[in-house]
């Protein structure tokens, strides 16, 4: 018997000093496994004289309860302290603020000028970029502009400091100095769009200090006006992806142009956004025309044998008219629920097949 309270007080401590389930588990199989010491101890009995075995048989069958029980009672009590573990380790603040998982998503600007590039690599133009800060020769002189233009005013342009004896640098009125580089690169023919920034000093709600263009330039030796209409046409439909557009020219004048001509399209407001193809209002969209022979000579091009077209318009006021935003400064503007408001997902890619939008 004294060997059976040593036993018991001995698998006892490794009980209550069992620190995981694994040791546990370990110290059962040690005892009461199938080879278990305890389990060992049993299978003695049937070799017992009836005298010993009436006497060892209650005594071990107490103990082996006594050790289950100890077991059980250990486990409940570690996988108490594990679960516990957990909720300390796991427990959530239900007073912080919601953490959203970050979303990002595509600004109307980038929108559009994808839309734009999709919809004029259909009709075989290639993009051309070039820089925000210019000279006078690229952004005025060789488009045509005279002296005492009032362009070349500080009223309508940001100009550089200059440096002693040259001419100020300006940030560029548009993106027609990169159509002047491509022409002087002496490489015909041409078929070019040109998207940007560009600056202006103007600030309201249809206007702001920098904003966005997109300029195409063709330059071959057959193109004419016609071509440059049905150019556009095709635009403005696939660009608000109506079949019915009806359009007009209207005369105009640009210095880098001649003839010019105003671009107008009919259309009826359809909440904050346009519907073009119906109503009965007309509404300036593009500003067009041929390319001035000024611009062709200055470029290095013979004017009797080479002329093509240009057209401009503003990439925010085209995303200002289609997606219905009614004011063109939130643009600028450093606010995410805007941007949650009207931005596009950066996985949808604008298709001529699929949808532009």
């Amino acid at each position: 018997m004294a060997s059976l309270e040593t036993l018991e007080a001995h698998y006892s401590a490794q009980i209550n000093a069992a620190s995981d389930e694994a040791s546990l588990e370990a110290i059962r199989l040690a005892s009461m496994g199938k080879k278990g010491e305890i389990s060992l101890m049993m299978r003695e009995l049937g070799k017992m004289s009836p005298d010993d075995r009436q006497v060892m048989g209650p005594a071990l069958n107490g103990l082996k309860t006594r050790i289950t029980d100890a077991l059980a009672a250990r486990k409940n009590l570690l996988e108490d302290e594990a679960l516990n573990a957990r909720l300390v380790s796991e427990r959530v603040d239900v007073t912080l603020p919601v953490a959203r998982e970050p979303q990002g998503s595509l600004h109307p600007v980038n929108q559009v000028m994808e839309e734009l590039a999709v919809i004029f690599a259909d009709m075989g133009f290639a993009v051309a970029e070039g820089p925000d800060v210019e000279d006078d020769f690229h952004n005025f002189t060789a488009l045509n502009f005279p002296e005492g233009h009032p362009a070349r005013d500080t009223h309508d342009t940001f100009f550089m400091e200059a440096k002693d004896g040259e001419t100020p640098k300006v940030l560029r009125t548009h993106t027609s100095p990169v159509q002047i580089r491509t022409m002087m690169q002496g490489k015909a023919p041409i078929r070019i769009i040109a998207p940007g920034r560009v600056y202006r000093c103007d600030w309201d709600q249809t206007h702001t200090p920098m904003f966005h263009q997109v300029e195409g330039l063709v330059i071959d030796k057959e193109t004419h006006m016609g071509h440059l209409k049905g150019c556009l046409i095709d635009f403005i439909a696939a660009f608000f992806e109506t079949d019915e557009v009806e359009a007009r020219f209207r005369p105009h004048h640009f210095p880098f142009t001649e003839p010019s001509a105003e671009m107008d399209v009919r259309y009826e407001r359809v909440g904050d956004a346009v519907k073009v193809g119906s109503g009965d209002k007309w509404m300036e969209i593009l500003g067009c025309g041929m390319v001035h022979p000024n611009v062709i000579r200055n470029c290095g091009f013979d004017p009797e044998v080479y002329q093509g077209f240009a057209f401009g318009m503003g990439v925010d006021r085209l995303a200002m008219l289609k997606y219905g935003m009614p004011d063109l400064r939130p643009f600028f503007e450093p606010d995410q629920r805007w941007l949650a408001h009207y931005g596009f997902s950066p996985l949808l890619q604008a298709s001529l097949a699929s949808g532009l939008s």
